[in-house]
């Protein structure tokens, strides 16, 4: 790549520190620098780009509006750049694995597996981050993902985890006056949608033999943990995994208006993309999750 595109860090760190901080003496104090020394910082890198980046307002210093779609990105460049120095320096002797998952699924389906994988691979660190919309390997830094969906993701290959079974739960007080004798009853308590499968209900209802002529009212929630909660304190029925409902199902806590649990369209998948295909502890870490991927698996207690 052209030198003229690229311009020294300490002149991108002062021009994101700017826009961040806001004034040159912040800016200054940080980099523990003079305020001249960031002035010529930032006249440097206009130089060096032919482009207006500043604003001058007398003393005052603030990012001109055509540059802040530029300092946006130098932002995510320089977090990329420091993120990947600090897994360069961490990185043990095995290698890591920087996993993407989904919040709930991972805490309950894969954390109580992983102290075995550490047993069997101690060499091998797996850093992770959730993620409740779909990855993208082309611009964050995951080797693999653990992700809902059908399997038809770009450029990857996949690995099936495990079905998906959902079940119409709720509190026992919400049906104090009358129990639901079929699926269509459901229709006249509040529904609970979550975000990741908006057609989650009318999915089921249909399987049910219950015909929709207008979108289902009802609120909407962001993850599995927290509709659950909504469900255990009477807010309404959620349509859950039965993986996450069996302990509160056992107790009493929540009931299942249903008898039996119904298989989704969708399933947890390990995806990774194929440029990582012959990673070694990618390649180690799916020969072990494969054999953890078997639909009887029970989980651990």
């Amino acid at each position: 790549m052209s030198h003229r595109f690229l311009p020294s860090i300490s002149s991108l760190r002062a021009l994101e520190a700017l826009d961040r901080l806001g004034s040159a003496s912040a800016v200054a104090d940080e980099m523990s620098l003079t305020q001249g020394a960031v002035s010529r910082q930032l006249q440097g890198l206009e130089q060096h780009l032919g482009v207006e980046l500043i604003q001058r307002d007398r003393k005052r210093l603030s990012i001109a509006p055509t540059a802040q779609d530029y300092v946006t990105e130098v932002r995510q460049a320089l977090n990329q750049i420091a993120q990947a120095s600090l897994r360069l320096q961490v990185a043990p002797v095995g290698g890591t694995l920087n996993l993407a998952i989904l919040p709930t699924f991972g805490m309950r389906w894969l954390m109580p597996r992983l102290p075995e994988f550490a047993r069997l691979y101690p060499e091998i660190t797996i850093n992770m981050a959730t993620r409740l919309e779909a990855f993208n390997f082309a611009q964050e830094p995951f080797d693999a993902a653990i992700h809902f969906g059908v399997g038809d993701w770009p450029d990857t290959d996949n690995l099936l985890l495990r079905t998906e079974r959902v079940l119409p739960v709720c509190a026992p007080s919400l049906i104090q006056a009358k129990t639901p004798q079929s699926p269509k009853d459901l229709l006249r308590l509040p529904l609970l949608h979550i975000q990741t499968r908006p057609n989650a209900w009318q999915d089921w209802l249909e399987q049910n033999g219950v015909s929709l002529s207008a979108p289902l009212p009802g609120t909407m929630y962001d993850q599995f943990s927290t509709i659950t909660q909504a469900a255990l304190h009477g807010l309404g029925v959620a349509l859950i995994p039965d993986y996450l409902a069996e302990q509160d199902l056992a107790t009493g806590r929540l009931v299942a208006l249903h008898p039996q649990a119904i298989e989704t369209k969708g399933a947890y998948y390990l995806v990774w993309p194929r440029t990582k295909s012959r990673d070694q502890s990618l390649m180690e870490f799916r020969h072990w999750l494969a054999s953890k991927a078997q639909p009887e698996d029970d989980l651990p207690r």
